[in-house]
């Protein structure tokens, strides 16, 4: 019974094949599918969630099977390549040995990591899932922390009618790969939160990720009252109160649970709002330990927080009402962070004087951390729009938010065709560091290699989408004869569209409907047909995505077209998975600039696939006229008819004129020579930009290693130094009232303007400000700023200071103004103190 493994680091060949079954490491790295594949084919076949697989298989089973000199040979194999990854030093350890970072805690409502850990809705959780993984590929020092549903985000059925219709079934941890987080004597790890009237019991969970953890927490503890043992059972469901609580344990509890376990990270980042009670509470931690106010505990901690928000419109936040916050964070603020209400309720306002404003969650993260990114260049600009309020008299282009544009786990979603293709032209080891030569060597592979691969790939799906489909309809209540014609369903050698994604409004998943005719001609072709495969979700309480989902069911039915297009139900990794290798075109309407980001058309560029989308998200900085087809003008409409119309009208001369043509445009190969270049092409600009490996690595390198720094400089010394930046603040809001302006003199000579400004700072030193020259963006991409020189020796007797500049004549004197802004080595400016008096 595998006997040469009785001399590895494991008892057992056994207890090897549990930790591999409970490394979700497997779900990017396909070398133990085999031996999954071999204990239960039918049961892997359906799940494919290797912990279920091996809890299910009786002892004879596995007997059997390590009995097996194959199976064993396998297992060998796999024991061999972890211990050797192990040993290897990832990208961080060879180019950040010496950083001095040594953990990172994520914080996510969701993690999309694989269907045997149904505990993600959507897009969230992807980028959560996908930026762990390629964490653990780089050797980046992440911990994640989420919550563990008791049944997760919702099923999804069409019912006969094309209604969508929400199930709930349970998610049984005993077969999730997953385990309980033990204390070293082998109590269960709980965790309490005192709520007024209340003690909310708390369990812990790890799941691994490769070289990471992920840790989860979930309410369902036997010591809970029924309705609180409830809390963590829905994703996204209930309302105000249940999500509060939610993300009470969440941000709380996460922080609490890293603690317990003696992890310290220097650097929490909250991947969106959603966590931003870590904030509270990591601070309250700093206050225990450095015996120092909450405001120093707070600028000490806030330099490690970083905070990516995801949202594109102000309304997407979470906001409580003041008197839920009241309820349930009163008690906790008064007696854990001692300050009063009013004080935590202006962390999470716009106007802290407002006592009708709810408490946006979005707005205590920007309060709370030192660095702030959206997820694309046009979602960064978007999100300075969207918290200008918070810095009043700030130009738009000044509010403290940067972008990092997402990026997908390419070893996640690619097919085994090209896996196998990349790994024959860039190595088995292409994503686990810089991928400075990837794209060029891409660019050698053959048309013939990519057109077979795409091939495949298509075929692969349409077997897939006919299975998936058959199974719909039979659970549906449908005939054996209609089950029966799916069998005839699409052709693989035809051009295949994908539309998947969440059922919302402004992603206008009916724009292709507009001209529901047109599109039925497009598709029932016969001499260049093309097929369309449509899915996704719409929240239980969203009535409009919903009715737009039973559109396109009736569609189908109504113009007799399935087979051309179809419907597929219950959108989720297994079939997406599915959908990113085999699509030829990755179709996306969104209403501009709604969408963020849009991870789902970066998936297809691995596999070769195209990308025809609105200028949006991340389509809006990586689209060229070589790689793939733009929808839009580039401009903001806002929910114009008139535009959705102009541009669903673009859509159909897209595909009518461009896209079908150059599909079905071959050589004496019947290669598509122009599609098959702009493909590889695609493949070699995009994939390793629009990777998680690049994005994690941005991560790094521009928040986690600056932010940790800060942070041990503001904590050291019984966080001394958060102590001086938290008095330097009081006294600028003090002082800041005082200020005013003088005499203004502009004199031009030759070539430059020069610039004489009088100054009085009231009660404020010369050292805490810095009076600048400003001029708003000519040309460029940020403002000009020029700090102006102070001269001691010149100001007045009245007590005015004198400050001077000189600036190039390129353009006019009146362009410039002079301001004031707080001034601090170590402080950032405006994120800690938003304030700014202008000349005029």
């Amino acid at each position: 019974m595998c006997a040469e493994l009785a001399n590895g680091n494991e008892s057992s060949a056994a207890e090897l094949l549990r930790q591999l079954a409970l490394d979700l490491r497997w779900s990017w790295h396909h070398g133990s599918d085999e031996l999954w594949k071999r204990l239960d084919p039918e049961l892997w076949e359906r799940t494919g969630n290797p912990w279920v697989v091996l809890k299910t298989a009786s002892p004879q089973r596995l007997a059997r099977a390590l009995a097996d000199p194959d199976f064993c040979k396998i297992l060998e194999r796999l024991r061999r390549t972890a211990e050797s990854d192990a040993r290897a030093p990832a990208w961080f350890q060879q180019v950040h040995a010496d950083s001095g970072l040594t953990r990172v805690a994520y914080f996510s409502m969701e993690f999309m990591l694989s269907e045997a850990l149904p505990i993600y809705a959507g897009g969230l959780g992807n980028v959560a899932g996908d930026q762990l993984k390629a964490a653990s590929d780089l050797g980046v020092p992440i911990v994640g922390v989420g919550l563990l549903y008791g049944q997760g985000y919702f099923r999804q059925v069409i019912n006969r009618d094309g209604a969508q219709q929400a199930l709930y079934p349970y998610n049984d941890p005993g077969q999730l790969p997953i385990t309980p987080l033990l204390k070293p004597n082998g109590e269960w790890l709980r965790l309490e939160i005192r709520t007024p009237g209340y003690s909310l019991w708390l369990r812990g969970w790890q799941v691994k990720v490769g070289r990471l953890h992920l840790y989860l927490l979930d309410s369902n503890d036997i010591a809970n009252h029924p309705t609180h043992r409830g809390i963590t059972s829905e994703l996204y469901g209930g309302g105000p109160e249940l999500r509060l609580q939610q993300e009470l344990i969440l941000g709380l509890g996460g922080w609490r649970l890293l603690d317990a376990m003696d992890l310290r990270p220097e650097v929490c980042h909250l991947n969106e709002g959603h966590a931003a009670l870590a904030i509270l509470e990591r601070a309250r931690s700093c206050m225990e330990e450095s015996n120092v106010s909450f405001d120093a505990a707070l600028t000490a901690t806030r330099a490690g927080n970083v905070f990516t928000t995801h949202t594109a419109v102000a309304a997407g936040f979470d906001r409580f009402a003041p008197a839920l916050i009241k309820q349930y964070l009163e008690s906790y603020a008064n007696t854990s962070l001692h300050i009063n209400l009013q004080q935590l309720l202006a962390l999470g306002r716009e106007n802290p004087s407002d006592d009708l404003e709810p408490f946006n969650m979005a707005s205590l993260a920007m309060h709370g951390c030192a660095h702030v990114n959206g997820v694309s260049r046009l979602h960064g600009e978007v999100s300075r729009r969207i918290f200008l309020p918070l810095f009043p008299r700030w130009p738009a282009a000044e509010v403290p938010i940067d972008h990092i544009t997402n990026g997908v786990h390419s070893p996640s979603w690619d097919s085994s065709g090209a896996d196998a293709l990349w790994t024959d032209y860039c190595g088995k080891d292409r994503w686990l560091g810089a991928l400075h030569t990837v794209g060029e060597r891409i660019r050698s592979v053959p048309d013939s290699a990519i057109w077979q691969c795409r091939i495949a790939d298509r075929r692969s799906l349409i077997e897939y989408a006919r299975r998936r489909l058959a199974a719909q309809l039979a659970a549906s209540g449908s005939s054996a004869e209609e089950i029966d014609n799916v069998k005839r369903l699409f052709n693989p050698q035809a051009l295949t569209l994908g539309f998947a994604r969440r059922f919302a409004t402004y992603k206008r998943p009916d724009l292709l409907l507009h001209d529901p005719e047109r599109l039925a001609r497009l598709l029932k072709n016969s001499e260049r047909p093309v097929q369309l495969i449509i899915a996704g979700k719409a929240h239980p309480a969203d009535i409009p995505g919903q009715a737009m989902i039973q559109e396109w069911v009736q569609f189908v039915r109504r113009y007799d077209i399935r087979p051309h297009a179809i419907f597929l139900s219950d959108y989720d990794m297994l079939m997406t998975a599915q959908l990113v290798a085999g699509i030829d075109v990755w179709v996306n309407t969104p209403r501009r600039p709604w969408e963020a980001c849009g991870t789902s058309g970066m998936k297809v560029l691995v596999n070769g696939g195209l990308n025809l989308s609105e200028l949006d998200g991340w389509w809006a900085e990586a689209y060229a006229p070589t790689l793939g087809w733009a929808l839009g003008d580039g401009g903001e409409h806002g929910e114009d008819p008139g535009v959705d119309a102009a541009e669903a009208g673009q859509l159909y001369d897209l595909l009518e004129y461009h896209v079908i043509p150059e599909f079905y445009s071959r050589d004496e190969n019947n290669l598509p020579q122009a599609w098959v270049s702009r493909a590889r092409e695609s493949m070699a600009s995009l994939t390793p930009v629009y990777s998680a490996n690049r994005s994690v690595r941005e991560y790094t390198e521009r928040c986690y290693l600056p932010a940790a720094a800060s942070y041990r400089s503001r904590a050291q010394n019984k966080a001394a130094l958060g102590a001086q930046i938290s008095d330097w603040r009081r006294a600028l809001e003090r002082g800041w009232p005082t200020l005013r302006f003088g005499h203004v003199t502009i004199d031009t000579r030759g070539d430059r303007h020069y610039f004489n400004v009088e100054v009085d700072l009231g009660s404020l030193t010369w050292s805490s400000v810095s009076v600048e020259l400003y001029a708003d963006e000519l040309n460029e991409e940020t403002p000009f700023r020029q700090e102006m020189d102070y001269h001691q020796d010149r100001g007045s007797d009245r007590g005015w200071l004198s400050y001077s500049t000189n600036v190039p004549a390129i353009r006019a004197a009146d362009d410039y103004t002079a301001r004031i802004i707080p001034k601090h080595p170590n402080a950032y400016v405006p994120l800690e103190a938003p304030l700014v008096l202008w000349q005029r």
